[in-house]
């Protein structure tokens, strides 16, 4: 409806007792991305309007509202609208981590039954972590890395992974421009440094983090990988200093490797892909 000013009011569906009110704007949004899901990959805004019973101006709102988000673009040679780019990526996402929450469930259980430390499985998100699995250990310290958490990647475990086995063009990409934050006075600020660090653990196929990333804890990460060999996550297996410094943190790179690996098996990487050469720049 308008309001005293002339601009649009959205408004909202009455909610019963303990309910939250639902926004009528946001419920249209979500009708209407979802007709793109049904065969059509363009549509018009009239035929949109008409599909979810709105005014065409109702309709052409939203429509400029999810360009504007980059959710949709207009196809200039028909005037109609479709899924952007970025649509199509969250979609594969969402289908990616779905399918790795299912292939990881049993390796990360064994994995804290067999180093009695916590379990984390984690994606990059342009230069930070996401943690998305964890597994707690039955006497763990509360740490950094809880589900949904975000950390940079140049200083945990994980994120040195999942940087690592990066395209080279795409890492120094994502770092044009960065200043490595320090979170504590071990972490790894230089690029160079970071560049050599992060050969290190492409060579020998996974990484540590000894108080990067706070002190008093460390970490030791593998890859996991997709069918084709792409790194999609990293697993890693994190502690207090104290139970994971030196040759004790180094012991646990063994199972988190296998684990890592077993749960690539199961999201499909297979002997091929494992016995595809080594990239050039790592010669």
């Amino acid at each position: 409806r308008a309001g005293q000013d002339g601009s649009h009011v959205t408004a909202a569906r009455p909610a019963g007792a303990g309910q939250t009110q639902v926004l009528t704007s946001v419920a249209n949004a979500a009708r209407l991305l979802r007709e793109f899901g049904r065969g059509e990959p363009q549509l018009g805004v009239s035929e949109l309007a008409r599909r979810l019973g709105i005014a065409k101006s109702s309709a052409h709102r939203i429509v400029h509202t999810l360009t504007t988000e980059g959710l949709l673009e207009r196809v200039e040679e028909t005037g109609a609208y479709r899924l952007s780019v970025a649509m199509q990526i969250l979609g594969a996402s969402a289908q990616a981590t779905s399918g790795l929450h299912s292939a990881a469930t049993a390796a990360l259980d064994q994995l804290r039954a067999l180093t009695n430390q916590t379990v984390h499985l984690a994606v990059l998100d342009g230069l930070e972590v996401v943690y998305v699995e964890r597994r707690e250990s039955p006497g763990a310290v509360r740490m950094f890395g809880r589900i949904g958490n975000r950390g940079p990647a140049h200083s945990t475990g994980s994120g040195k992974v999942l940087l690592a086995f990066l395209p080279p063009d795409e890492l120094e990409r994502r770092l044009a421009g960065v200043r490595l934050v320090r979170r504590t006075p071990y972490t790894i600020t230089g690029k160079e440094q970071l560049g050599a660090e992060l050969l290190r653990v492409r060579a020998r196929g996974w990484a540590e983090n000894v108080n990067e990333a706070q002190i008093g804890f460390a970490s030791v990460a593998a890859p996991i990988r997709n069918p084709v060999g792409d790194v999609v996550a990293a697993l890693s297996v994190a502690g207090p200093v104290q139970r994971l410094d030196g040759d004790s943190l180094r012991r646990f790179a063994r199972p988190v490797t296998e684990c890592a690996a077993q749960i690539s098996r199961r999201l499909g990487w297979g002997d091929l892909a494992r016995a595809q050469e080594a990239p050039l720049w790592l010669v």
